[in-house]
């Protein structure tokens, strides 16, 4: 099919009357361009229904309206709209009249327009958004169309959108066996002689391969072509070389070419069993994994192709072989960097099924659309070799139940109707599957600690024994008997916050599988190695490799109940436990997993908080400390403070200005991670490792100069969206995060400023969107093209008045930044 974006020049305004009698299009309608997030439009506030699910952003009704002429040759066409996600509650009308919907927000939907078109006319297409009953998301979900749409064109006769899927029967280094199946449809009354023509390139568009079936097809049939075909010494998709081949599908009428696609694929075969672990193209992989949510930051939930790019070439650079999209299916444009770039996916599902977790969730709905939305990400995915693993479900409550087990069970044979070349799972949480079991399981755990010694008294705050005594609630036997229940439908158990398992489950179950398909950033040093150790134990997926908006300060440290954590209140709006921050600043925690990876030889030092030193750290399970990659704490002359270094070798020396404060042992053996106590002293501080007493890695930290100034720095120059980093240094470069402040930013030329903040997560609110505060010295720009996009000024006046300036050719690649930033 001809496929062409259908997303500029939309009306859009919030209106909730669904019984006007008129349907008209307000003056006060304003025209913009998907993708979309109307969520995203409002400001934060205290009083928001979703509260810090959605990050205190209030949901709303939506309307969108544009025009479609249909010239009067589209009689003899195929017309179609596509839409790869609207949250939530999606109704489309044409010329007023209902032709498709789609509850679940993360779906794919096709909405066929030929028996509601006018043709030769102009058509009103309306898309009705219902994302006003709050609460119903655990994060910031976003709303209205915040991913691509598109306009399907094709002869009456035609390949079926989706409906072309290739499998890689065999494939070693001399020679690849692909099944390749091929939807065709006809809305003719009458035989056609038809002939399917595929010829599979490689990246470089040479052909290698090529098949012909001609066949007969009748009037309003619906047919799946099977064709297979043979590539010499091909090249195999895997993260390390992520080669990709080309399908192309001519589809040929009465010898006219009738309709025409290009399907883009790799050629990669898996296995998974107890002993060798999973295995991609006979080669044994640990899924060094990062769940992340769907929204893009600044961007909301606007799904743009340069931002999922970049996320995941980020989480690439920084260790990372695999993401976990949590938890619903992922965005196209997300899949499709993931096949470039070399990033093993675990899509999923959905986060409930027919037990609620927010009052107006998908569950009202999961009963009737569950089949038909397991088979929309099936078919969006299949031909991503990026996608080895599909979750049926995220910490499901009812998953131990029989009936619960039952839904598990149909969930994973439909998948494998769809697709029998990936693997099944579930992210397990076995706290939450215990269900009636929890008093009986606290009542145990507590008697064994007060037998032991390790608690005094009774504990009735459950959440306060989970913090501290988790492993001995999961290995409960009364989990393992849901644990059987819930697994017993899957390839793969996945296990969230469930490490304490792994080894007994070994012996327990010595055929089960597992991952670690959600789990603790600080325990990585432990996880990691009985990933290492363990066969059965194929990966981990950190909670979470990008933050994200939402779950409002989940990961957020605090020492006075309110500020962070479980009990963070307004305007926290960010949860705050990815590795990297939400503009793409790599956080610490990021560079001790890298460490703990065996990717990197270099230390890194971080600091924690001198002006809180010596007061009591609330903390949730997901925050290692409260500290900060910096040396610049004034304030703090001479004040005792802890330095964290995180380093591999066998031991780690600390230096301030040139004096060692001693060494320490590093390493796996102590998980590698040191603490330092000494007094800030400005200047420098400097970590060097060592193993066996050569040195194999260094790094330092210099407190910043008086001299600062705001200084931008490399913009990144993608095809659509520009990001331009703003940091206040000194004239070395070095950052200054102890001094942020209010600062203006005007965009005149041929681009649009679309998003200006930080990675802060208690942003000041402020309606002003060309208005942020920096955080830790910091901001970022987010800048769309528009036109001809050749010439763009940024101008950044700060609060004391000082200007700074920054001309952009945004059709050069190699525009330079004035200042390189530290």
């Amino acid at each position: 099919m001809i496929e062409k974006k259908f997303n500029d020049k939309w009306k859009f305004w919030e209106n909730k009357d669904s019984f006007a009698l008129v349907w008209n299009v307000p003056e006060t309608a304003k025209e913009i361009t998907v993708p979309h997030d109307a969520m995203f439009e409002k400001n934060p506030h205290a009083e928001s229904l979703n509260g810090g699910n959605t990050g205190y952003y209030d949901g709303g009704f939506y309307n969108y309206v544009k025009t479609l002429h249909a010239p009067a040759e589209y009689k003899e066409k195929t017309v179609i709209l596509k839409f790869e996600g609207v949250y939530m509650n999606a109704m489309v009308y044409i010329n007023g009249e209902l032709a498709g919907k789609n509850m679940f927000g993360y779906s794919t939907f096709y909405v066929p327009l030929n028996d509601f078109l006018r043709y030769g006319e102009e058509n009103e297409i309306r898309v009705q958004v219902r994302n006003g009953a709050m609460t119903n998301s655990r994060w910031y979900s976003g709303g209205g169309i915040y991913r691509d749409v598109y306009l399907l064109v094709s002869d009456v006769t035609h390949l079926v959108p989706e409906g072309i899927q290739i499998k890689t029967a065999e494939a070693d280094e001399t020679l690849a066996v692909l099944d390749i199946a091929t939807e065709v449809k006809t809305r003719k009354y009458a035989p056609s002689r038809v002939v399917l023509e595929t010829v599979i390139r490689d990246a470089e568009g040479n052909e290698v391969a090529k098949a012909r079936s001609p066949f007969v097809l009748f009037e309003q049939e619906e047919r799946v072509i099977k064709q297979r075909v043979t590539v010499d010494n091909p090249e195999r998709w895997s993260d390390e070389n992520p080669s990709l081949y080309t399908c192309v599908s001519n589809l040929y009428v009465d010898g006219k070419l009738a309709d025409e696609a290009e399907t883009t694929f790799g050629i990669r075969t898996l296995q998974v069993d107890a002993r060798r672990g999973l295995r991609v193209n006979g080669e044994t992989v640990k899924l060094r994994g990062a769940c992340i949510h769907h929204d893009s930051g600044l961007l909301g939930a606007a799904t743009y192709e340069d931002a999922q790019f970049r996320q995941i070439k980020m989480l690439k650079e920084a260790g990372f072989n695999a993401v976990r999209m949590s938890h619903h299916p992922m965005a196209p444009a997300m899949l499709r960097a993931c096949d470039s770039l070399g990033m093993y996916v675990m899509d999923e599902t959905f986060d409930m099924w027919n037990r609620m977790k927010s009052d107006y969730d998908y569950g009202l709905y999961f009963q009737e659309w569950w089949e038909k939305d397991v088979t929309a990400m099936v078919r969006k995915d299949f031909n991503h070799p990026a996608v080895i693993l599909y979750s049926v479900g995220n910490e499901i409550p009812e998953i131990g139940t029989p009936h619960g087990a039952k839904v598990c069970h149909e969930l994973c044979a439909k998948i494998k109707e769809l697709d029998v070349t990936r693997f099944t799972l579930a992210g397990i949480n076995g706290v939450f599957a215990a269900g009636d079991k929890v008093d009986q399981i606290v009542s145990d755990v507590v008697s064994d600690l007060q037998q032991s010694g390790e608690i005094e008294g009774n504990v009735n705050d459950f959440m306060t024994l989970m913090d501290g005594h988790l492993d001995e609630i999961v290995v409960h036997p009364a989990i393992s008997e849901r644990l059987e229940m819930a697994c017993s439908a899957t390839d793969i158990a996945g296990y969230n916050y469930m490490t304490a398992r792994y080894e007994g489950d070994r012996e327990a179950y010595p055929n089960r599988i597992m991952v670690g398909s959600e789990t603790y950033p600080p325990e990585i040093a432990r996880n990691w190695d009985l990933v290492e150790k363990l066969p059965q134990v194929i990966g981990d997926f950190t909670w979470t490799g990008w933050d994200y908006l939402g779950e409002a300060g989940v990961g957020v440290p605090a020492y006075q109940w309110g500020e962070g954590g479980f009990g963070a209140k307004f305007p926290c709006q960010l949860a705050y436990v990815g590795d990297f921050d939400i503009t793409g600043i790599r956080r610490p925690l990021s560079y001790f997993r890298e460490i703990v990876f065996g990717l990197r030889n270099d230390p890194y030092i971080t600091v924690q908080n001198p002006h809180r030193y010596g007061e009591h750290l609330i903390k949730t399970p997901w925050i290692m400390s409260d500290n900060v990659s910096s040396w610049t704490w004034n304030g703090c002359e001479w004040n005792p403070v802890i330095v964290e270094v995180y380093a591999p070798g066998t031991e780690i020396e600390l230096f301030r200005n040139g004096e060692s404060l001693g060494k320490q042992a590093s390493g796996k053996a102590v998980g590698y991670r040191a603490l330092f106590e000494t007094a800030y002293e400005p200047g420098t501080l400097m970590a060097v490792a060592y193993e066996n007493g050569q040195e194999i890695g260094r790094m330092d930290l210099t407190t910043a100069g008086d001299d600062r100034t705001f200084v931008f720095g490399q913009a990144e120059i993608m095809d659509e969206l520009v990001y331009v980093p703003v940091a206040y240094c000194d004239a070395a470069g070095t950052v200054a995060t102890d001094a942020d402040q209010t600062i203006r930013l005007t965009v005149s030329g041929d681009a649009e400023l679309i998003g200006f903040g930080s990675g802060n997560p208690k942003p000041a609110v402020n309606p002003e969107k060309q208005v942020t505060q920096t955080f830790l010295g910091r901001a970022m720009i987010i800048l769309k093209k528009t036109a001809a996009a050749e010439n763009v000024v940024l101008t950044l006046t700060a609060a004391n008045g000082a200007t700074e300036r920054l001309k952009l050719a945004l059709s050069e690649a190699d525009a330079k930044p004035k200042t390189t930033i530290s």
